[in-house]
């Protein structure tokens, strides 16, 4: 059993909350507060019960260095502005002056702790690193789904030192859909799959192989896919190492029940910065000097056709290069059909970063069932597997 806020009595006290303010940033600006506005359930919770509240985050990967681009400055000031009030913030996580911060804050007001990862420790779950993070609270607060599958110092290490620790509404909301979810999804189940990386993806593949009707492969990684299924991609970039895992895959697919569907024709550029795009092209017909950046719309209509026909869709990875205005139509054109499917009455389940910023972006993510906070969290949740920082809270 882990508990919740609902166990504790707030009043008077300290709350050393882990919170994943890992967002996506232009310089000294924050672009979107997707993953702020997502904690400040939590936040005004402790707020209203009479605590003083400590939050932690990394932002980035230093690499266990002060980094002042990574630094959590900007973030602050985004909180302060939502929360309409002023916060605290100390240069050093673990500083004797931020302890002393921490335990002299008044009730109602909030410390945040610069970037975790500007020291080894945290990384490396360091236990007098996770020593020094205790101090700072009396009650621990895991609110951070996105770093859950990590083993790190401010969500594993540092639990030990409380008697009184658990998981704030945003972790305890994640959990129980995503278990709910994979015990008994309606049929039939349609796993869509993007983005450039297929070895963070594999447990994901394997897990729904048992469980999915279709799966559908778009983004980078389909290239991988369908050099493996010996198709001509022109210059778009595959990942060699994978090619044999992507046959196994594949040979798998056929040898079950599941349908595996990949891109009939692409939108490509001469490079990743190349704003003018190029096609549509069918595969096999991509010109060497061009590269596939999203899916065409033959093949949206295509995938489009496949989700209609499901009752539960789970989408990780978008389907091309987004951020691109060029290359959008893929992953915004499969949102939207998405959203609009979730107004007919079937469920759409949103995990992973770039996948919830895709939705955000184009403001479809109120508009989903349920989007998912964790890339990598929902990954190993969804593929059936355990997450440290909730085992480290089980009581």
């Amino acid at each position: 059993m882990i508990r919740t806020l609902k166990a504790f009595d707030l009043k008077g006290k300290n709350i050393l909350m882990r919170v994943d303010f890992n967002v996506p940033m232009e310089g000294e600006k924050v672009t979107n507060n997707f993953r702020i506005k997502a904690a400040m359930p939590t936040i005004n919770t402790c707020l209203d019960g009479g605590a003083a509240i400590v939050l932690m985050s990394h932002l980035g990967r230093p690499d266990g260095e002060v980094d002042p681009t990574l630094s959590l400055i900007p973030v602050g000031e985004e909180l302060a502005g939502l929360m309409e009030m002023p916060i605290k913030f100390s240069e050093d996580c673990v500083s004797n002056d931020a302890i002393d911060t921490s335990l002299s804050l008044k009730t109602g007001e909030i410390h945040l702790l610069e970037n975790l990862r500007f020291h080894p420790g945290e990384k490396n779950n360091d236990p007098t690193f996770s020593s020094r993070l205790a101090r700072h609270g009396q009650i621990y607060i895991n609110d951070a789904f996105g770093t859950a599958h990590r083993a790190h110092a401010s969500n594993v290490g540092v639990a030990s030192h409380f008697k009184h620790a658990g998981i704030g509404w945003l972790v305890d909301k994640e959990i129980n859909f995503l278990d709910r979810f994979i015990q008994k999804p309606n049929r039939p189940l349609t796993l869509i799959l993007g983005g450039a990386k297929i070895g963070s993806k594999l447990g994901l593949i394997h897990h729904f192989m048992e469980k999915a009707d279709n799966i559908i492969i778009g983004g980078g990684m389909a290239f991988t896919f369908l050099k493996a299924r010996g198709k001509e991609i022109g210059g778009s970039l595959i990942d060699d190492a994978m090619v044999s895992t992507a046959k196994n895959i594949l040979n798998l697919a056929r040898n079950s029940q599941v349908k595996l569907y990949l891109p009939e024709d692409v939108l490509c550029g001469k490079s990743l910065d190349d704003n003018e795009p190029k096609g549509p092209f069918l595969i096999n017909d991509i010109p060497n000097n061009l590269m596939g950046l999203d899916i065409g719309p033959e093949t949206i209509t295509k995938f489009n056709k496949i989700i209609s026909s499901s009752e539960t869709v789970v989408w990780n990875g978008p389907m091309g290069v987004f951020e691109r205005k060029g290359y959008s139509r893929g992953t915004r054109d499969i949102g939207i059909h998405l959203a609009n499917c979730v107004e007919n009455g079937q469920k759409v389940i949103v995990g992973g970063g770039d996948t919830s910023a895709a939705t955000e972006k184009y403001g479809l993510s109120q508009l989903m069932t349920h989007v998912s906070t964790g890339g990598g969290s929902s990954l190993e949740l969804l593929s059936g597997n355990h997450l440290p920082a909730m085992k480290a809270l089980e009581i």
